[in-house]
């Protein structure tokens, strides 16, 4: 039983009945580290301690855990927190033990004997949070230990999962409701970091959530750069930025196909940077293995399928890249949320090309789904294209999706950094709309390409297409140049691919009235050469975010070393040793090492280079727990560098 009560009966007299934190405020203080809350973080617990069920859309790295966890630890009773993913729930246990906190999970990683502990403590009321995944909680046993239980709150993390419509269905949380018929004086709070309109009315729904109040927070991750550019060798212009923006950074990048994932995480360690591989066609021991060194590693990359998804708490994760794109904006925002969780600066790069738009659009077309799911999911395959070929600013883009607007431009993104020159590209569409007519609506980009630029190809001579009108017309344009062309007419629906057929062009209705002269075509021009910058420069040119509650930071910038800004030499040294204290510290423990400290907690530390434990204890994220255990080490480490 170590593994689970080792930490929590060691402190169990400090824990006791009546020794719980007299209002949020406090334990946010005594236990957490942090002075104050942010964004509407007090308005939601103060409903749900007193009693109310909420529905919290609240962007990754916003603060959503301390939304239950405070309640958790303010109410009587014990809170159930249903979570999807084991790894998630292990990884939160352990930060919440750190901190001082009775936690526990059940799950089908513990033996008999140790679930039976769990159990035997929720009906003692010897814990605060238990963590749970919907496929226990509703069995009949879970149902009855809950009935044997003095119940707190039940907590509903990654609600989305509800949504039949969203990017992470769970079947399992369709049946969540029954909480709340069989504990209906129990408040519940559901939480998610990404919800469309029609998502958020789902949950309601399914959950049984009606009368619940809404906390609608900003969707927006300031602290985010995002940046997509045109396919040209993909995996080169990826090793590219990182190594000018992130040479030490842990990050992910997110691929396709297992085979692909596979690859690539090779081809990084060929280039001498240290990368893992994780899809679902991995053995399980070895998933898990990959995924907890990801986890208490400071700089590697873990290349992977969407597999890799939710159970990924680590907040100093750098960079989220995307060397395919997603199916919907949505997934790109919950997977580019990975980054930057702990509110230090983090980019969002992707590439992309022509052959991801025909993919994607192949995809969907020849999904098994009914007609109506493939409209909902047209309009959303629409909208992520609408994102990547945008010459406007990406992030009022995004945000507008989730329906908030963004009055001026972020700043922050490559097309407000670089603007992206546009042009009346009309007669150049309807010169690629007539080579895809003319040549029967049977090829695809390379040879009309070849066409249009006057090139006679042996297949060109062979159909005869040097005959046509259109051969030679497009010599204005590289074939670089049509590529874009071609691509953004398939991106805004002018064409279409052939899916019954030759896997060819073909017109649409629209693209028929572009050659008519009865519509304007008005398309990107692409970045001919990829600049390249520093995150904080972008976030210069953005808001700051405070170092409140939940893991943001204060500080501004970034540099080639990703989280800690331009530093000088003596704080970088001393950056540098405070990072291997807290891996040694780690280590001995095995846990993470932001269980320790966040990377923020750590900046504050060689900003302020506190002498004492007075001073020490001031640091955001510094709760009792943490200067009682830690502040010895990082202090002498600290008098080491003057």
């Amino acid at each position: 039983m170590d593994s689970l009560f080792s930490y929590s009966n060691r402190d169990a007299s400090d824990d006791a009945p009546g020794q719980r934190p007299a209002t949020a405020l406090e334990a946010l203080r005594t236990v957490f580290g942090y002075d104050s809350f942010r964004g509407q973080q007090a308005d939601i617990i103060d409903h749900v301690v007193r009693g109310g069920d909420a529905l919290v859309l609240m962007p990754t790295g916003g603060g959503k855990s301390l939304c239950y966890q405070i309640p958790a630890l303010v109410r009587d009773g014990v809170t159930v927190v249903v979570s999807p993913l084991i790894a998630l729930m292990r990884d939160q246990v352990t930060a919440l033990r750190e901190l001082g906190v009775r936690a526990a999970f059940l799950n089908s990683s513990l033996g008999p004997a140790e679930a039976r502990e769990v159990e035997r403590a929720m009906v003692q009321g010897e814990i605060d949070l238990v963590y749970v995944a919907p496929e226990r909680l509703v069995t009949p046993r879970f149902l009855d230990l809950l009935d044997r239980t003095r119940l707190a709150l039940f907590a509903l993390d990654e609600a989305h999962c509800v949504s039949q419509w969203g990017h992470d269905f769970r079947p399992e949380y369709l049946q969540l409701s029954i909480l709340h018929e069989r504990h209906p004086m129990v408040p519940r709070i559901a939480l998610t970091a990404t919800a469309d309109v029609q998502t958020r009315a789902e949950i309601k729904d399914k959950l049984g959530l009606t009368d619940a109040r809404v906390f609608l927070s900003s969707f927006d991750r300031p602290n985010i750069t995002y940046r997509v550019v045109p396919k040209k060798s993909e995996r080169q212009q990826m090793l590219a930025f990182l190594r000018e923006n992130h040479p030490e950074d842990a990050g992910i990048v997110y691929c396709m196909s297992r085979n692909k994932v596979e690859d690539v995480a090779a081809w990084l360690n060929q280039q001498g940077r240290e990368a893992l591989p994780y899809h679902a066609g991995l053995p399980a021991d070895v998933r898990e293995a990959n995924q907890d060194r990801f986890i208490k590693s400071e700089g590697l990359v873990m290349v992977a399928t969407v597999a890799f998804g939710m159970g990924i708490d680590k907040p100093n994760v750098r960079f989220v890249c995307h060397l395919d794109p997603p199916k919907s904006l949505e997934a790109y925002y919950q997977e580019t949320g990975r980054a930057g969780r702990d509110g230090l600066p983090a980019n969002a790069w992707m590439a992309y090309g022509m052959a991801d738009v025909v993919m994607l659009r192949q995809m969907l077309e020849q999904s098994e789904a009914g007609d109506s799911h493939r409209r909902v999911e047209r309009g959303k395959l629409e909208a992520l294209l609408g994102f990547c070929e945008t010459p406007d600013c990406r992030r009022q883009v995004l945000l507008n999706y989730f329906n908030e607007t963004l009055p001026e431009p972020c700043g922050n993104c490559d097309t407000c950094l670089d603007p992206v020159e546009t042009w009346d590209g009309t007669v150049a569409a309807q010169k690629a709309l007539s080579a895809v007519y003319r040549t029967g609506q049977r090829y695809g980009a390379g040879h009309l390409i070849d066409v249009l630029v006057g090139n006679a190809t042996e297949k060109v001579v062979q159909q005869q297409h040097d005959r046509l009108k259109t051969f030679g017309v497009g010599t204005d344009l590289t074939k670089v140049e049509w590529q874009s062309v071609y691509r953004q007419l398939v991106a805004t629906g002018l064409l279409t691919v052939d899916l019954e057929g030759y896997g060819g062009f073909r017109l649409t209705d629209a693209g028929v009235s572009v050659i008519k002269g009865q519509r304007v075509v008005k398309l990107r021009k692409d970045p001919v050469l990829e600049r390249r910058r520093g995150v904080h420069d972008a976030l210069r040119r953005h808001t700051a975010r405070g170092g409140s509650a939940g893991g943001g930071s204060s500080g501004e910038g970034v540099s080639r070393s990703g989280a800690r800004g331009a530093l000088s030499a003596a704080d970088d040294a001393l950056w540098h040793a405070l990072k291997d204290c807290r891996t040694a510290l780690a280590k001995a423990q095995s846990v993470p090492p932001y269980v320790i400290f966040h990377d923020s907690t750590l900046l504050e530390m060689v900003a302020q280079r506190p002498r004492d434990h007075t001073a020490f204890a001031h640091l955001p994220g510094v709760g009792g727990r943490k200067l009682e255990r830690y502040a010895d080490a990082f202090l002498e480490v600290i008098r080491q560098h003057g």
